[in-house]
């Protein structure tokens, strides 16, 4: 990397986590202000729920819409609310409509290289699902497309909406108020059963009904719904059941590691960290899936003194929000990562209910305080389209959150240490 591609690249970090500091109003960019016409790809469990996001936004119009799968294509449409939106199957179609300024992209991982490259090329701004990448050379690609055309980009990390994070981040580093945090604790548990298993629903999170496949087939096309993957004859668990295989993703790392390490980054900004051993196994759901249904990471911030865990078990119902611990206290957030919109401050004692005590320094911060409403994550990318300024999760942020869950991928896979090298940007084993 070149002396100068590297301090600029320090001066976008640095401007990224001040703002993340500081507070964020939502920016009065006109009434008259056009919507910004939206090619929404992907029409799938996320992909719907965006559609009814967008359909709702008087900022946003939903123009256009893919998908391989002809159900997913037209209930997008419906919860778009525009039924005179284009239909395509082919994503470089859309991406070649002139009524389209902006590519949302909700797929499965293994499409995320290819259709945010080129949407960049095609001129589009770009809002993608979470995760980045599954592998780092993809997200270099990736970074590079977004750079050299100067794309507005926005990964799909919704806890950044929420004003805490802010709040915490500054009693923590500026306030110095629970002491030098030396543990960050997160994880993420479900106990489903094994006819209702994680990951195992059809089309929409907790629905168990499963389509004939017959008509799932005719449906779908199936070679451009794999894509880059490996060609395999149609595969209708690999079709819906997706995360549960690893030439479509990353698992737990990909899928809920990426939030809670999100939210870590929202609170402290401390990038990437220096090493991280992490472990998996499949516990209990042993129905053919490929990616552990437990997954433990353990990392480390070495210059901070930090350890920063995230546990995933999929065999218990208990809940793991962001916990920052320091020497003089806790702040333990309402939530998962994503969903983290509020916290209270524990002093050294136990901070947990069942334990028989509760917060006695609980300062009862407002919100509001943090500058009002902040945008939902979406209303800030749409708002950054037109100003031409950096979304919360723009491409260097995505960029760290894929290095960081690539970490415990590559050492799960090696079943050894790793370390991230911050000169070449790569994962490399853990000297002994």
């Amino acid at each position: 990397m070149s002396k100068q591609r590297e301090m600029s690249r320090r001066t976008m970090l640095a401007t990224s986590a001040m703002a993340l500091a500081a507070p964020a109003f939502i920016r009065n960019v006109g009434a008259a202000q056009e919507p910004v016409r939206i090619g929404l790809i992907g029409g799938g469990t996320r992909g719907i729920d965006i559609a009814r996001h967008l359909g709702a936004l008087d900022s946003a119009q939903v123009t256009a819409v893919c998908d391989v799968y002809a159900p997913h294509l037209e209930r997008a449409i419906e919860a778009a609310g525009n039924p005179d939106a284009a239909r395509y199957v082919d994503y470089q179609a859309l991406l070649d409509d002139p009524n389209v300024e902006a590519a949302v992209i909700a797929t499965p991982d293994h499409w995320h290289e290819r259709m945010v490259i080129d949407a960049a090329d095609a001129g589009k701004a770009i809002f993608c699902e979470k995760p980045l990448a599954t592998s780092m050379d993809e997200a270099k690609r990736m970074r590079d497309a977004v750079e050299r055309n100067n794309t507005v980009f926005q990964l799909g990390h919704q806890g950044r909406q929420h004003a805490a994070t802010a709040a915490a981040g500054r009693l923590i580093k500026d306030e110095n108020r629970i002491g030098p945090v030396t543990l960050v604790k997160t994880g993420r548990y479900f106990n489903g059963t094994l006819e209702q298993a994680p990951w195992r629903w059809y089309g929409y999170y907790s629905q168990w009904d499963r389509p004939d496949p017959g008509e799932v087939q005719e449906n779908l096309d199936w070679e451009r719904w794999l894509g880059p993957a490996p060609e395999i004859p149609f595969n209708e668990r690999h079709f819906w059941h997706w995360r549960c295989y690893w030439p479509y993703g990353t698992g737990q790392a990909g899928d809920l590691l990426s939030h809670e390490f999100d939210h870590v980054q929202s609170v402290l900004g401390w990038g990437v960290p220096d090493t991280c051993m992490c472990t998996g196994q499949i516990a209990y759901y042993d129905d053919d899936r490929e990616v552990p249904d437990t997954w433990l990471a353990n990392y480390q911030y070495e210059e901070r003194k930090c350890a920063f865990s995230y546990e995933g078990v999929m065999n218990s119902g208990r809940e793991q929000p962001p916990e920052y611990v320091g020497r003089e206290g806790r702040i333990i957030f309402n939530g998962i990562g994503q969903d983290a919109s509020d916290f209270r401050i524990y002093g050294d004692h136990a901070a947990y209910p069942h334990m028989g005590r509760y917060a006695e320094s609980n300062d009862g911060y407002d919100r509001q305080a943090e500058g009002g409403r902040w945008p939902s994550h979406m209303e800030d990318f749409l708002q950054c389209v037109r100003t031409g300024e950096q979304p919360k999760c723009n491409i260097d942020e995505a960029f760290i959150g894929a290095a960081t869950l690539l970490m415990s991928v590559e050492s799960y896979v090696s079943q050894r240490a790793v370390r991230w090298n911050r000169e070449t940007e790569t994962i490399e084993p853990a000297s002994a």
